[in-house]
């Protein structure tokens, strides 16, 4: 059995994404393929037993057959932290991951998957760079686009992996701007083997993977729902901060822009859902309300995606109502726009086994821009050094 540990620098850099590639490519390869994700920390119970989120969604995307317990062997739920400091953790959890590593035996490769950078897991004794250790798997690094921020995040990951002995197998940049920066991956590649880190390939930036769904942005910003609109696994385009004269705003309004303005701010409100009900150049001042502005204000697919209304404040019903006829998503919280804007921010995106035009994306996406020969060929067999 070939086995690689896929690692990240950071949170949201692109693992998941780079997993899903993986595992498409070992499968389409006609290879007896299995994933584990030996410390997991976003738990859920399926099928009554506790496992990771990241193997929930492997499992089922490409009909996996190995038991969660065995792809999924330690959770580290809240309060755990705590308990293992204070000695109250008395099981040998090593053990279970290398009990859980060896049933996959039968397999022709194994990917396993990691959690954030190289120390998470550092205190409770299961690092990555450790427990890729414990396994003798390489490992492979995760960035996300640029040029110094990737190099050094990708090289400061590396040493605590070579410090505990793991074999770095190379990097993959996630994220990259490729048509605006070219020559970005000669650039990368010569940077990384500055260090001694091939550089494996990088991927190109892309929304739809990076951006959460209007369902996603209503759960994490806990907001009232004002109205649905027609989808809520919509993936937003951007965002937009309604804090100007509705003018200056629709040029900062795209398709599938997620507007974010106090809910008192009625001449933004009525201006996005002029645009986004009519659209282009069949508005009119009078369509657009106190905003009184003409049709030449609106450029052509200016139509957003949905509002987010801050402050607490809640539209007059004939707004309200308003939003309703247009068929736009309305959220309204209780927080000002600048805290709403943060979570937004820094909202994670995960994926799920029902993001079925993400996930044929992101195998697209892998199978174009990676070789995925080469990705098995860094790849260890299990018991080598």
């Amino acid at each position: 059995m070939r086995h690689l540990y896929l690692a990240a620098t950071g949170q949201n850099r692109g693992k998941t994404t780079a997993a899903l590639g993986f595992l498409d490519g070992f499968v389409r390869e006609g290879l007896v393929t299995g994933f584990m994700k030996p410390v997991g920390q976003r738990t859920v119970i399926q099928d009554g037993v506790p496992a990771d989120e990241d193997a929930i969604l492997m499992r089922a995307v490409f009909d996996l057959p190995d038991p969660l317990p065995a792809m999924s062997p330690v959770h580290i739920p809240r309060g755990f932290t705590k308990a293992y400091i204070a000695g109250d953790v008395v099981e040998d959890l090593p053990a279970r991951i290398r009990a859980a590593h060896a049933t996959f035996a039968d397999h022709d490769v194994l990917l396993v998957e990691g959690t954030g950078h190289a120390g998470v897991g550092a205190v409770v004794g299961l690092s990555n760079a450790a427990v890729a250790a414990l396994l003798g798997v390489p490992a492979v690094i995760v960035s996300e686009g640029g040029v110094g921020r990737p190099i050094d995040e990708i090289v400061l990951n590396a040493s605590l992996f070579r410090a505990h002995g793991v074999r770095l197998a190379g990097a993959i940049v996630n994220k990259v701007e490729l048509d605006a920066q070219p020559g970005i991956v000669r650039t990368l590649e010569r940077g990384l083997a500055l260090h001694g880190i091939a550089l494996l390939g990088v991927l190109p930036y892309r929304p739809i993977l990076s951006n959460p769904t209007l369902g996603m942005i209503l759960e994490g910003v806990h907001g009232e729902t004002i109205h649905p609109g027609p989808d809520l696994d919509a993936v937003i385009g951007g965002v937009a901060i309604g804090a100007m004269e509705p003018g200056h705003m629709l040029e900062r309004i795209g398709p599938q822009t997620l507007v974010i303005v106090p809910g008192d701010r009625e001449d933004v409100i009525r201006t996005v859902i002029g645009a986004s009900a009519l659209g282009a150049s069949s508005l009119g001042p009078a369509a657009l309300g106190p905003a009184a502005l003409g049709p030449a204000a609106l450029g052509p697919g200016r139509a957003a995606l949905g509002l987010v209304l801050t402050g607490g404040y809640r539209p007059r019903p004939a707004v309200v109502e308003a939003i309703r006829r247009a068929d736009l998503f309305a959220t309204l919280v209780a927080e000002d726009t600048y805290p709403v804007a943060s979570k937004v921010h820094d909202l994670l995106v995960k994926t799920h086994p029902a993001d079925r035009e993400k996930i044929a994306l992101i195998k697209a996406l892998v199978a174009e821009h990676l070789d995925i020969d080469r990705i098995l060929s860094a790849a260890t067999v299990a018991g080598a050094r």
